[in-house]
């Protein structure tokens, strides 16, 4: 196994905490504007992970689950304008703010290589003047916490792969990182011709019978492979691991403007207890850090149970022909959401997490959006689509043409 080195992020945690209301950051701000022409103000990110972010007159979009996809990923962030078409992985969205709602892990095989691409726009964007966020879902904090009932098999061969190709850039955690999207596919490539050329080998294996004798020896390299790959997946997860300091550089709450953005939902008491401190938790807790010798306590709050701020599907219910007794819970649920969105000071809430058949939409008077439309194909396999917010107007964006549903746009001026 490759030896690795850990990238350290040196965070400072928020001093107390505090209501939400209260937009003031105990962090520092950290402005960028980048290469910006359009004589826009510059973004402002505040808290370590970023908690509150202040992109005045941009354009934002955010996309849905992804699970390990990179196919369906690209389609989105293309048809969102932010991605070249011409598989250079260019950003083309400018001074646009993107924000992905988590679940990149499990479901999939391309899960390292969808954060990559991530991280490279990112970098990108903040040169044009404009900025990639991320939040972790569920299926994040369950991987740091070891949890892979929900990994595909390629999942673990990624992982390999991965370990493989930080070890050929001398454990340089950044260069190994940014550049494995584009690696991977090389190796994908390179793996499919030796399987084309396989069977033209003159010295080929024999092939096994069907006895338990000649099967055992394929059955004990299948076995090893995925051992392999269950260490490496180890290796890079576990708490203070490469790739879980990776997602510890994102949030699980966002707010941008006027609008929150979470993967399950946001309720009362997560806002009471504090964004930046629940966002510092799980930071923290994925790096390994601990104040004594025992090892990082989960963030119960955000990370854990079917009300945290990753699991919580209330607002994502359908609440459409729904008898008496369902449309006193949809008043309940819609006063809940409005506390919600008083406490936190934002017009709307976007979430992800439970896959929705109909397509990106919304409910409660458009005050919550749900935009997880189970696009990767380790989940419904269905078309991309996107939520985009510009000029206090929120609308769906189902393909490159731009064909969304007019009943879907909604002003908030």
């Amino acid at each position: 196994m490759a030896s690795l080195s850990l990238n350290s992020f040196p965070l400072q945690p928020p001093s107390q905490p505090r209501k939400l209301a209260d937009s003031s950051c105990s962090s520092s701000l950290t402005p960028f504007n980048g290469g910006a022409a359009g004589g826009l103000k510059p973004i402002v990110v505040c808290g370590n992970p970023p908690t509150f972010v202040s992109a005045p007159g941009r354009r934002i979009v955010a996309v849905g689950d992804l699970h390990g996809d990179l196919a369906k990923a690209r389609c989105a962030l293309e048809i969102a304008g932010v991605l070249s078409s011409d598989g250079r992985d260019m950003w083309t969205g400018g001074e646009t703010v993107l924000i992905q709602l988590g679940d990149i892990l499990d479901r999939g095989g391309d899960e390292i290589a969808i954060l990559s691409l991530l991280r490279s726009l990112d970098i990108q964007a903040k040169a044009k003047g404009g900025a990639v966020f991320q939040v972790n879902g569920n299926h994040e904090t369950m991987n740091v916490s070891a949890d892979f009932r929900y990994v595909d098999l390629r999942g673990f061969d990624e992982c390999l792969d991965f370990l493989e190709y930080l070890n050929d850039c001398k454990n340089n955690w950044e260069e190994a990182f940014v550049t494995w999207v584009g690696a991977s596919e090389r190796l994908k490539d390179f793996k499919m011709s030796q399987q084309y050329w396989d069977p033209w080998n003159l010295v080929k294996p024999a092939k096994p019978t069907n006895t338990k004798e000649d099967m055992l020896p394929f059955q004990q390299k299948d076995l090893g492979q995925r051992q392999q790959g269950v260490i490496a997946r180890s290796t890079l997860l576990r708490p203070g691991g490469p790739l879980a300091c990776e997602l510890a550089r994102h949030a699980v709450v966002l707010k941008v403007d006027d609008w929150v953005f979470c993967h399950g939902g946001l309720l009362p008491h997560h806002v009471a207890y504090g964004l930046e401190r629940m966002n510092w938790e799980v930071s923290k807790w994925m790096r390994g850090l601990s104040e004594s010798d025992d090892s990082p306590q989960i963030p119960f709050i955000a990370t854990s149970g079917y009300d945290s701020v990753v699991w919580n599907r209330l607002y994502s219910r359908d609440v459409s022909d729904l008898d008496g007794h369902q449309i006193n819970q949809a008043s309940l649920i819609q006063s809940i959401l409005e506390e919600t969105l008083q406490a936190v000071g934002a017009k709307a809430m976007v979430v992800g997490h439970t896959p929705q058949s109909t397509g990106v939409n919304c409910a409660y008077g458009c005050s919550i959006w749900r935009i997880d439309v189970g696009m990767s194909s380790g989940v419904l396999d269905s078309q991309p689509e996107v939520l985009e917010i510009r000029d206090s107007k929120a609308r769906a964006i189902k393909s490159k043409r731009d064909t969304f549903r007019e009943l879907q746009i909604v002003d908030y001026t």
